[in-house]
């Protein structure tokens, strides 16, 4: 599909004088299957994290669903803990000669505005408390980054995926990725009724429907619990306006 478009450019500039990639049918992209945790599964990660120095970073990921490169890029000034709110506003990547870079991401939706619950915007207090006390220790401000070394430095993303594999493992959990925590977080909201706009939002997907197909094994379980709140709320209507009648015509 790049290469399409690139060809299709370059026609538009006079340098070439067909595409032939349109002659090209696109392969289907296959359907991966996606793992996530369970509710019971995600306490018992969080019990074996707390024992690690990547405690907080791992409960920010899964109570925002926010890509590893998006937390690891993550500074103080982005996180409003007054008001609960964080702004996704850069990531980090890895260049090809293998350092790192930061900048912002690469599409407009994937900057975003994630409320956070109660219990998050408490472990980020303490857990920018914590290094506040250690950067005073040794003399030094508290480093730029949300999540760093001590000396301001970004982690590596491979060393806290690396360390993510060590938790699940310890806690005897099924094999999944350090992103399948944002399938999770996406997982545990749809399920628990969330508008799927407002879940779209918070990963910073283009559209609803990207979505609603990344997350369509939820669908139908959200699709009975409809129609079971449509008959409820039907017969409630209908309830309301029996009794409504019998009290006029009684007095």
């Amino acid at each position: 599909r790049l290469l399409r478009q690139a060809l299709s450019h370059a026609v538009k500039l006079g340098l070439l004088v067909r595409n032939v990639a349109e002659a090209v049918a696109a392969p289907r992209p296959k359907r991966v299957e996606m793992s996530t945790l369970s509710p019971t599964e995600v306490q018992r990660f969080l019990e074996v994290a707390q024992e690690t120095p990547y405690y907080s970073l791992f409960h920010t990921a899964l109570y925002t669903g926010m890509r590893r490169g998006e937390l690891l890029a993550l500074r103080w000034k982005d996180v409003d803990l007054d008001m609960a709110t964080l702004s996704v506003v850069r990531s980090i990547y890895r260049r090809s000669g293998g350092d790192f870079t930061i900048r912002e991401p690469k599409t407009q939706r994937s900057r975003r505005l994630i409320a956070l619950s109660p219990s998050l915007a408490l472990v980020l207090r303490e857990h920018q408390a914590e290094r506040q006390s250690r950067s005073t220790m040794i003399g030094k401000t508290i480093p730029e980054l949300v999540f760093s070394h001590l000396d301001g430095s970004p982690l590596d993303p491979s060393t806290v995926s690396h360390a993510f594999g060590k938790v699940i493992k310890k806690a005897r959990l099924p094999s999944v990725r350090f992103h399948d925590l944002r399938h999770t977080h996406a997982t545990l909201m749809m399920k628990q009724g969330i508008h799927p706009k407002i879940v779209s939002e918070r990963l910073g997907h283009s559209t609803v429907a990207m979505t609603l197909d990344l997350y369509s094994h939820v669908v139908p379980g959200l699709q009975e619990q409809a129609a079971l709140r449509f008959d409820e709320g039907l017969q409630r209507e209908v309830g309301a306006v029996g009794t409504g009648k019998g009290a006029n015509e009684f007095g």
